[in-house]
């Protein structure tokens, strides 16, 4: 049997793939019509930031969707957001979608290959064009970070109505919309009104500006469709901004410190069991523990957390409008809602990091930092590594590295027509989107050919018998799963994840933890496993050879 499993995962080699084996009988359209679906990802979200996951933020629509459906304790993405996007959206490994890496990070040895073209390419199709297709209207607003190329925009890949902002990140009131600079991707903004370049108005922000596009392209009345809505937010993606009213509503809750915040935030999880009661937390990464600030040093890093709140409750405000709408239309109960963040929060000191470009930190240096202008439009901020490390423990790092803490998020599904309240706590992908959307939406024609060509079929696995009211599971760990990101690298058997980050943030050499007792990853098992851990840096190997990695020359490794 155990030759016979291991020959199973070289032959498959699956990039992940949903873990629970259901015991019902496989979901189907409702009675009543196929449901209308609408995914909605935020930027940067925390593990523990709403709710419903343990937060001390406001979140209540946020928290009757999450608790009245079905909460993902085990929610895998990659460790950055536009690989995450194009996974969401395709359900296929990302280095066979033409965002091998982050388009405005490309590196010469990744020029040129096939999965690093920088936009989405013609070799996968997006779940859009898959529910155009089958008759449904496909509407999206917010962030696309999918290329720049006219033929990669979501007016060419499914999507009937749209309001994209291409690049990376922006700033949150609309500042920085006359950088229309396409080589500029994290600061250079451009703005598309299905497919066209537009401008924005001047009350822009970034939260209400989309949710009220999506709103808009809603079908009309008379309009008998379903439909299918993208809505991706940018927050709470740096820089931090957020409407003064907001900030206000959190002015002192932090003040108590980011180490504080940490143990609150644990215990909440524990207590809502979305955590094992004696998971061992991994340490902070940053060793500036809050005791040892200044007054002024703590005055600065309670309001940064105080606005990051601010955008999350927002966020929060504008579900709810959503929410509402649905609910005005009597869409509600028939709609699903997939609710996820890209990827574990920021943590970087950006102005130390290269995940910002240049441009980027002209202008930091050119922004207005002071205390009472942190939160507002002239400033550019982040919150850091003792904040973010609040949100994502217990697990270990944040955004970008492909530990716990950079890819397992905070995610749930609401279905009020189907879904119950309840916890699933299989490991699951965000490749397995695609294929449990498509099963809700009964789309059940050749997914390996699309419009005369052949495409790359979605590579995870439906979750919706798994969360189905009254299905028995057998939870188990990934048969397979794997990735990469600047050179950064995971492979998992099982219990057993191999994680390899190389210096100047991490050893430099492959290391073995066991998930079950350790999903902190705290404890190395390399040495005392060096079989385990050989047979899953093979696997890596394999993995790679397949799917067309590219991993990045970094100097000294």
């Amino acid at each position: 049997m155990k030759n016979l499993l291991n020959i199973m995962l070289a032959a498959t080699a699956l990039t992940g793939v949903s873990t629970a084996v259901a015991t019902s009988p496989a979901m189907a359209a409702p009675a009543a019509g196929r449901p209308n679906i609408i995914v909605v990802i935020v930027d940067d979200m925390g593990f523990s930031d709403i709710g419903a996951f343990g937060s001390e933020i406001r979140t209540p629509n946020l928290d009757a969707l999450a608790t009245g459906g079905v909460r993902f304790n085990n929610f895998h993405t990659t460790p950055v957001c536009s690989p995450t996007r194009a996974e969401l959206l395709t359900g296929v490994d990302h280095h066979q979608t033409g965002i091998g890496t982050f388009p405005e990070l490309l590196q010469d040895n990744q020029a040129g290959k096939p999965g690093y073209e920088g936009y989405l390419n013609n070799r996968v199709v997006t779940i859009a064009e898959r529910l155009r297709d089958a008759g449904y209207k496909t509407i999206q607003s917010g962030k696309w970070h999918l290329g720049y190329d006219p033929a990669a925009n979501p007016a060419a890949r499914g999507f009937e109505r749209s309001f994209a902002m291409l690049g990376g990140g922006h700033n949150h009131f609309g500042r920085d919309a006359e950088r229309s600079r396409p080589d500029m991707p994290n600061v250079g903004i451009v703005y598309t009104l299905d497919g066209k370049q537009v401008g924005i108005p001047d009350n822009f922000y970034s939260s209400d500006y989309f949710s009220d596009r999506l709103m808009e392209f809603l079908p009309a009345k008379g309009d008998r469709r379903p439909f299918f809505g993208y809505l991706a937010l940018t927050a709470p993606h740096y820089p931090l901004h957020a409407p003064p009213e907001d900030i206000k509503r959190y002015a002192g809750k932090y003040d108590a410190g980011y180490d504080v915040l940490r143990t609150q935030r644990l215990a909440k999880l524990k207590a809502l069991n979305l955590i094992p009661a004696d998971v061992e937390p991994h340490s902070q990464t940053s060793t500036v523990r809050w005791y040892s600030l200044s007054d002024d040093e703590k005055r600065i890093e309670a309001r940064k957390m105080e606005v990051y709140a601010a955008m999350v409750d927002r966020v929060d405000q504008n579900i709810g409008r959503l929410i509402a709408e649905l609910k005005k239309r009597g869409v509600y109960d028939n709609t699903v809602i997939m609710f996820l963040s890209d990827n574990g929060p920021e943590g970087h000191e950006l102005d130390k990091s290269f995940i910002i470009p240049e441009a980027g930190k002209a202008m930091l240096a050119n922004a207005d930092n002071r205390l009472e202008s942190i939160g507002t439009e002239q400033s550019y901020i982040w919150y850091g590594p003792n904040w973010a490390e609040a949100a994502s423990a217990p697990f270990r790092k944040s955004k970008s590295f492909p530990t716990e803490g950079g890819t397992r998020v905070t995610a749930f599904m609401s279905y009020p027509r189907q879904l119950k309240g309840r916890i699933d706590t299989a490991y699951t992908s965000v490749r397995d989107v695609v294929p449990t959307l498509l099963q809700y939406a009964a789309i059940d024609t050749d997914l390996t050919h699309f419009n005369g060509r052949d495409v790359l079929a979605p590579q995870g696995a439906s979750f919706a018998a798994r969360i189905a009211p009254g299905a028995r599971t057998e939870v188990l760990p990934p048969l397979f799963a794997a990735g990469e990101m600047f050179g950064r690298r995971y492979v998992r058997k099982g219990n057993w994840k191999a994680v390899h980050i190389p210096p100047p943030t991490g050893s430099g050499r492959w290391e073995l933890f066991d998930m079950d007792k350790d999903p902190g990853e705290v404890h190395d098992l390399g040495r005392d496993h060096r079989d385990v851990l050989a047979d899953l840096v093979r696997s890596w190997n394999i993995y790679a050879a397949e799917k067309g990695v590219v991993p990045p020359i970094i100097p000294g490794n």
